[in-house]
């Protein structure tokens, strides 16, 4: 019911195009201004580096909540040698983390701290970074109206900045919002600007990620064959500078292209090997989304169990990881095993869970979608005002996100609800 791809520009793009040159920018502008002070505080500031590297590979290998703890040991640290320009860096980044955990609220307000701070010693690079990484919430939030005005703050000052890379990565983000929006020439017309410019700047790796990115809006477009071509190319990149992380993620989208196409069998063939790379980068929610996908797979093929076991392991991992809205996704997943069963109190069970879960970290698109699937349970259990109920519901939702395919599924699903009540 829910296949989970990858997005590279989307969670990636902020870490790779924006983030991490950031962090290292501000180690770099660190002054001491006091003798005193300065006997204890380079200690202080090289074990405050020592682990903001350690963060970067924690955020990269989806290790969620060890990467804020140890975000939270580096902004004590900023906070006592009274480093603010670090400090602002550290709540961008404990924002970008929350932002990846799922908890936006939370995101936002380390991103509004970390906003202010970057104003208030003018660092502009570090006002875009936070600009793109809230319109990044916001996306995640389905509030693309928002994000794009967010998306486009950033922008104007990586254009001002001659901040070429950031630019690209704004860019990346811009294109994710229009594919969101399932505005797919726009969202196209935006990664290839991305993709020229991390050509230009010879940025390899982020290159792979443009192109993975491409590969996506022509999945959506059910251009298959040219979603691999451009899979293909983003994964001999991947391959080329040893991005074993983005290798996954690709081959974990090829999969879903197979899957799609219902090539089973090749679908599970792409699915293992991104598994594999995942367990071996120590990608945990990774591994929960390709798990989540070869269930996928074994729904598609009726094998119900099979596809319950790899299911409850991705939820585990979720649950684990503290990435709720991956949580929310397989729940729902597991509904749809009970439809199909045809155990429908089974299937609300699970479909009420996830929808508690998009309610709790605000994710409306994904609110839709369960509101709608629940409609459909009650349908079958021919208890019609309860579905038509659940319906309007979802129908609300996508008529608020301008989700034109998802308001014709449903309208679709009430009116063949009104059919259903027509028959004796």
């Amino acid at each position: 019911m829910m296949w989970q791809y990858k997005y590279s520009s989307a969670i990636l793009a902020s870490l790779i195009f924006t983030f991490a040159p950031t962090l290292a920018l501000e180690i770099n502008s660190v002054r001491i201004s006091s003798s005193a002070v300065a006997q204890t505080t380079p200690n202080r500031r090289d074990e405050a580096d020592r682990l903001l590297q350690e963060s970067i590979q924690q955020l990269r290998q989806g290790r969620f909540r060890e990467a804020l703890e140890t975000l939270q040991k580096i902004l004590a640290i900023r906070r006592e040698i009274g480093d603010k320009a670090g400090e602002g860096v550290t709540l961008t980044g404990i924002g970008l983390v929350y932002n990846n955990l799922g908890q936006y609220p939370k995101a936002l307000e380390y991103d509004q701290q970390a906003l202010a701070i970057h104003k208030q010693v003018g660092d502009s690079s570090g006002v875009g970074t936070t600009l793109n990484n809230i319109g990044e919430v916001y996306n995640n939030l389905g509030q693309y109206p928002k994000a794009l005005e967010y998306f486009q703050q950033a922008l104007a000052i990586s254009k001002e900045l001659g901040n070429r890379s950031g630019e690209g990565g704004t860019l990346n983000n811009i294109g994710a919002v229009y594919r969101n929006l399932r505005q797919y020439p726009k969202a196209l017309e935006y990664f290839q600007q991305a993709l020229a410019i991390v050509k230009e700047v010879g940025n390899r790796p982020g290159e792979g990620i443009t192109l993975n990115n491409i590969g996506l809006v022509y999945v959506s477009l059910r251009q298959y064959p040219k979603a691999l071509e451009y899979y293909q190319q983003a994964l001999a990149i991947h391959k080329q500078v040893g991005n074993r992380s983005e290798e996954g993620t690709t081959l974990n989208n090829i999969g879903g292209v197979y899957d799609n196409l219902g090539q089973y069998p090749k679908a599970l063939e792409y699915y293992q090997q991104a598994l594999a790379i995942s367990k071996e980068v120590g990608d945990r929610s990774g591994e929960g989304t390709t798990l989540n996908n070869i269930g996928e797979v074994y729904r598609n093929l009726g094998q119900y169990p099979k596809a319950l076991e790899y299911y409850q392991q991705a939820l585990a991992i979720h649950k684990q990881v503290g990435n709720r809205p991956m949580e929310g996704t397989t729940l729902s997943n597991i509904g749809s095993v009970y439809v199909s069963l045809g155990q429908y109190p089974k299937a609300l069970e699970y479909y009420q869970q996830a929808l508690a879960i998009h309610k709790q970290v605000g994710d409306r698109p994904g609110e839709g979608i369960t509101l709608n699937n629940i409609g459909a349970v009650y349908r079958n259990l021919r208890q019609y005002p309860k579905a038509l109920e659940y319906y309007q519901q979802a129908l609300a939702i996508r008529k608020e996100l301008g989700d034109s395919s998802g308001i014709r599924t449903t309208l679709d699903n009430i009116r063949a609800l009104q059919e259903a009540q027509k028959q004796p």
